[in-house]
This record gives C-alpha cells, sequence and structure tokens, in this order.
C-alpha cells in the first residue's frame, strides 16, 4: 500500500503541476474574491481538510463535500454558513473522498482514488454498498457520473478507463470494478503512470458519456450503445487543467480548471459531438477549484486550496478557512 499510495500522490501532483501559475495574490490566500460575481457559500470545518469533490441533493438542497486529504464527508444544509461533518475520517477504511454524487434516490456514492466507491444512506450514514477495483496495481478512482437508469461510471485517471456499476450489482452490495471502456487507445500518447481521464458526466437520455483529459486538454464522447470513443470538437479551444464537469438538461457544459483558477462554460450540440465556449471566469479567490455542481441555477465551486500545504507541488504557504464558493454568472 505504501508503493501504491507514493505513486498515486506523484502522479497527483504532476498532474495538478501542469499550467501552475505564480504565487496566488492576498485576495486568493484570504479567500475575498476580486470578482463580484464570486461569494462564499459556506465553509468547511478543519485545518486541512483540502476538499475535492462535492454534490447537491436536488430535491433537498443539501450539498455534501469530500475531503481528498483524510476521506471526511461533510454535509451542508440549506441555509447554514458552515458544513458539518458526515462521515469522519476514514470512514469504512476510506482515504480519500474526491469523486461525490447523489442518484436520484437519494444516495450518496463517494470514490475512494485509492480503492473504489461506495454507497450510502444520506438518512441515516449507513454504507449500503461498495466496490472496489482489484489487485495492488496503481490506480486512482476519481469522479464518477450515473445515467438515468441507475447505472454509474467512473474514470480512473492513471488507467485511462472507465468502470461500470450496474443497479444489479448496486442491489447485490459489493463487487469488483471491472472496465466498461478503455479509452487508452483514443488517449495521446502519455507517461507510463501518468494521468488523463478526470470529470466524467452523461447526457440526460443517457445516450453518452463526456469524459476529461485534464493533461491533453481533450474531451472524449463515449457513446453507451455502441462503445464508440471519438474527440469531441471543441473548436479550436482546449480544457487543460480541466478537473470537474457539470452538464445540464440544456446542453450546458460547465467546467472548474484547477490550475489556472478558471471556470468555463460551453454550450454542446445535440449529439455531444462538438463544444462551443461561451463564457470564462478567472480568479485567484478561486483558490485551485477542483470541481462544481449547478443544481437550480445555483453553481457552487470547491476551493481545494491544493497549493497551500497540500497535494499540490509547488506550496505557497498554509491554506485559510476552506470553504465553497457560489459563482453567479456562470
Amino acid at each position: 500500500m505504501k508503493l501504491l499510495a507514493t505513486a498515486l500522490t506523484t502522479a497527483l501532483a504532476g498532474a495538478l503541476t501542469l499550467g501552475a501559475a505564480a504565487p496566488l495574490p492576498t485576495a486568493a490566500r484570504s479567500g475575498a474574491s476580486t470578482d463580484a460575481r464570486i461569494s462564499t457559500a459556506f465553509s468547511i470545518p478543519g485545518a486541512k481538510v483540502y476538499p475535492e469533490g462535492i454534490a447537491a441533493d436536488a430535491l433537498t438542497r443539501t450539498v455534501y463535500v469530500g475531503s481528498y486529504a483524510d476521506g471526511s464527508v461533510y454535509r451542508a444544509r440549506p441555509g447554514r454558513s458552515e458544513a458539518e461533518v458526515f462521515l469522519p475520517a476514514g470512514t469504512d477504511g476510506r482515504h480519500t473522498a474526491n469523486g461525490l454524487r447523489v442518484d436520484a434516490r437519494g444516495r450518496l456514492w463517494v470514490t475512494d482514488s485509492s480503492a473504489g466507491v461506495a454507497v450510502y444512506d444520506t438518512a441515516t450514514g449507513a454504507r449500503l454498498a461498495h466496490f472496489e477495483v482489484p489487485g495492488d496495481a496503481p490506480r486512482f478512482v476519481n469522479d464518477l457520473t450515473i445515467t438515468p437508469d441507475g447505472t454509474a461510471y467512473l474514470t480512473d485517471s492513471i488507467r485511462g478507463v472507465v468502470y461500470r456499476v450496474t443497479p444489479a450489482q448496486l442491489a447485490a452490495g459489493s463487487g469488483a470494478l471491472t472496465t466498461a471502456h478503455d479509452l487508452t487507445p483514443a488517449l495521446r500518447p502519455r507517461p507510463a503512470g501518468g494521468f488523463s481521464l478526470n470529470g466524467i458526466v452523461s447526457d440526460r437520455a443517457g445516450r453518452y458519456l463526456l469524459t476529461v483529459d485534464m493533461v491533453e486538454g481533450d474531451l472524449y464522447r463515449v457513446d453507451l450503445r455502441t462503445g464508440a470513443v471519438r474527440r469531441v470538437d471543441l473548436g479550436g479551444a482546449d480544457l487543460k487543467a480541466a478537473d470537474g464537469l457539470a452538464l445540464s438538461p440544456d446542453g450546458t457544459l460547465r467546467v472548474a480548471h484547477n490550475t489556472t483558477n478558471t471556470l468555463s462554460r460551453w454550450q454542446l450540440t445535440a449529439d455531444g459531438t462538438r463544444a462551443r465556449l461561451l463564457h470564462t471566469i478567472t480568479d485567484p479567490s478561486l483558490q485551485i477549484p477542483t470541481t462544481l455542481s449547478h443544481t437550480r441555477g445555483r453553481t457552487l465551486v470547491v476551493r481545494s486550496q491544493f497549493d497551500k500545504d497540500g497535494p499540490m507541488t509547488p506550496s505557497t504557504g498554509t491554506p485559510t478557512t476552506f470553504t465553497i464558493a457560489e459563482v453567479r454568472g456562470l
């Protein structure tokens, strides 16, 4: 496990260092925004949380945030200015909590980059199911999406594959994560063990997946009927440093670009084969945004502060209070 942990840390640090800018100004270190569209939605208790994942329950408006540092999961209730611990550090042996989703039945899915994914009852915190990548070879289970039929798809940033958990597997309660789609033949060449796939989303009809190669800036479309993989036409733009994705029913794709402190908005064609860049927001107070959630017209963005004595290299200082940003106009 030590070898695996070292490999994961090295891979993450290398990926996040790509495109890293100079030390951030005072506004970024304090969390204060230089852009009036950016405010703080709520804070997260803890000195070294380093949040990475976020999920919003559209029905209850409860928001869940995962810690990359220790696997804690926090819950922010509507109207509260500070989140509370929902799943303590190390729950069920979890090391990280980076990809989060709430499914249509209100269950919370949480990925552990070093192992796999677990599913929780949001009312009781009880674990309902868990699925892990077999063997000891390096892996980095990163983000996930859930299609309308209840199937979950998860990216592996080191292996360049997408795993799948079907409703039948979920009902069984446990099992091994197996590859549903291998994107390595389509990906641009990369060093052995290097990062590739990160955020992943699915269209509302369950026809395709979109997943981003954060290093090369490419967006890939996976046809769920045929398994065909193609690179999405971005009109000459790119998605470098892209981390988390959020796709709205109208085909609007929102993206968090971590090391560039940027958020972008794109419009997809109806078939998801082309995307046009509509708008970007870049501000140091985003503090290395790792992902975002967009529900009911509200965009929440994770301020990871990975560069403040965290998993990102080089470090530019110590973290301030960890917060989730709310961004208008994205």
